[in-house]
């Protein structure tokens, strides 16, 4: 008669891998509230423009801002964001994310470019603002075939004598 070692038994294993996923979950929670508090983060919560300028590379669409016909009625989250509350702050948190990972890791370019997604929220935008101005020239099917307002207009929100910052 042989005598085998008794196996760890699967409760011991589940302890091991919650506490190692709890550890690892503490150290990501910890780092991400370090960087959220060392970049700033909370003035991003803001509706104040100058927090759009604390990163150098923003700094040129902010100071262009000043100049355009838009600076005395509308801020950045006028413009870049949704108009309704969940999207607002579904776009701000994806926006906070993917802009500190560029910023982070210097994956952005200079000047800063706007992504197609956000191009769609900035003329939903307009179309918020200005609808009654411009609700003959709407295609009368949803999703029908236009151009951007920006297309035509895109000086209005940012003045284009703007040097890039490097």
């Amino acid at each position: 008669m042989t005598l085998s070692k008794p196996a760890k038994s699967v409760s011991t294993r589940s302890k091991v891998l919650a506490i190692a996923a709890a550890v690892m979950l503490g150290a990501l929670g910890g780092l991400g509230t370090f960087t959220f508090g060392y970049g700033g983060g909370h003035s991003y919560l803001s509706n104040d423009p100058a927090a759009c300028a604390n990163c150098h590379v923003m700094q040129s669409n902010y100071d262009s801002w000043l100049k355009s016909s838009h600076h005395a009625v509308a801020t950045c989250n006028d413009c870049h964001l949704p108009h309704h509350f969940v999207g607002k702050w579904v776009t701000k948190a994806d926006n906070g994310f993917f802009h500190s990972l560029a910023f982070t890791t210097g994956d952005y370019k200079d000047p800063i470019q706007i992504k197609p997604r956000n191009s769609r929220v900035v003329d939903e935008a307009c179309l918020y603002c200005h609808q009654s101005l411009v609700n003959h020239m709407l295609p009368a099917e949803p999703g029908g075939d236009r151009l951007s307002c920006v297309h035509c207009h895109s000086s209005v929100g940012h003045a284009q004598s703007v040097t890039p910052h490097r």
